[in-house]
């Protein structure tokens, strides 16, 4: 791993050198060495300065790495002028994660956007890539579209990224209708965001029945998923899980899995899954609110759930509202989550009172359990009604008809 470290302070620079490595670990790569250089900027030629690039060379050449990972993003030029001096393959930190997200799609739709993503950064980047390409065997940075695309010319490539995008916006337009359909439906809807390895696919199992998959790893989910959750007071909501974030998400991801991150546009609540037992919690949380700007989500309510209780940073600090402190594996902290979650979506509802007769028998009242959350149910036995009181989303059918004004 090679890294420059310009402004940040020591324990930042640190912090960053440690979720490269991760990011490493998670494509299966083992870290030998780590090379760092104090400058005041990045050397517009290499990153790294003449005599650290000679020093990195002998490294290479002593330990025979498969590859050098930079923590920078590397130009066209940068990875040409490298890729003359060390005989070694050359990735960024951007190639990395791109990388993982190859490993991790599933989905059609996953991998297509990992595809557009990849053959995107790599286009401008087809010059210089002789040693690359010569090594393109196995390992970090092959995944995915690489092998083939990278030998094929610049028409082809742009051929693929149009091919790709006329699919997306295909895939978007069925993710679109199923979407309305889901907020027709009048169900609660909550998204789950939150920095990459927070814990959100482990919580969005211990809510619901997902049984989505879970591991210490960095982007352990990629593809959104949406499941059903009931409350212990039988409301029922529904729970997408999402893409972790991560600092410095690279812009083509950004853009790339925009349709994958817009599952959470339409819902009604964010959850905002944070790790407590980070050091750099402000850093990760602050990483997040700005992607939440920059998808245009800052309208949507958001409660925070600090997560990891059991294994929190000593200097831990909560610093968003509403929140609720709780460790995923603890049941009783799951209950306690839904008692919260439940009394801050009251505040989003509206209260109703509606009356169903009992000629219209039980299927109405099912349907108005199913799409709202009943709080009484008294039977008039003078007029042979039910009297049914709850709160409902603001857009429900059940509030027009309970013949009183929503301020009522």
């Amino acid at each position: 791993m090679v890294s420059v470290q310009t402004r940040q302070s020591n324990e930042l620079f640190e912090y960053e050198l440690e979720e490269l490595k991760q990011l490493t670990e998670t494509a299966q790569g083992e870290v030998v060495a780590t090379l760092t250089q104090k400058r005041d900027r990045h050397d517009p030629r290499t990153i790294i300065g003449k005599g650290k690039l000679d020093e990195l060379k002998h490294l290479v050449e002593e330990l025979e790495p498969t590859t050098v990972i930079f923590e920078q993003e590397l130009s066209p030029r940068n990875m040409r002028n490298i890729q003359e001096v060390i005989d070694c393959k050359i990735i960024d930190r951007i190639q990395l994660i791109l990388d993982i997200f190859a490993m991790r799609a599933s989905s059609k739709e996953g991998k297509m956007q990992v595809s557009l993503a990849q053959l995107n950064y790599l286009l401008p980047r087809l010059t210089g890539q002789g040693v690359n390409m010569s090594r393109l065997g196995a390992g970090i940075g092959t995944r995915g579209p690489g092998e083939t695309q990278l030998e094929t010319d610049r028409r082809h490539i742009n051929k693929q990224i149009t091919e790709i995008k006329k699919e997306l916006a295909e895939t978007e337009k069925h993710r679109r209708r199923s979407r309305i359909k889901r907020q027709e439906s009048h169900v609660f809807q909550i998204g789950l965001i939150g920095y990459t390895n927070a814990g959100k696919s482990t919580l969005l199992n211990r809510l619901t029945d997902a049984e989505t998959y879970e591991e210490n790893l960095l982007f352990a989910t990629l593809d959104p998923l949406t499941r059903k959750m009931t409350f212990p007071n039988q409301f029922q909501a529904t729970l997408t899980d999402t893409v972790g974030f991560v600092q410095n998400l690279p812009t083509q991801l950004v853009h790339a899995f925009k349709s994958t991150l817009e599952e959470s546009k339409g819902v009604d609540l964010l959850l905002h899954v944070v790790d407590s037992s980070q050091e750099f919690v402000g850093q990760q949380e602050e990483t997040v609110m700005n992607l939440i700007d920059e998808l245009e989500m800052e309208e949507i309510p958001i409660v925070t759930v600090y997560n990891k209780k059991d294994l929190m940073h000593p200097d831990f600090q909560p610093k968003l509202h509403p929140n609720i402190v709780i460790s995923a594996l603890n049941p009783e902290d799951i209950e306690r989550l839904k008692e919260f979650l439940w009394q801050e979506i009251k505040k989003m509802l509206v209260p109703y009172q509606v009356t169903v007769s009992l000629l219209d028998g039980g299927f109405k009242l099912n349907q108005i359990q199913q799409e709202t959350f009943v709080e009484s149910l008294e039977l008039n036995e003078k007029t042979n009604e039910y009297i049914v009181s709850g709160f409902a989303k603001e857009n429900s059918k059940w509030l027009g008809e309970q013949g009183l004004d929503d301020e009522d």
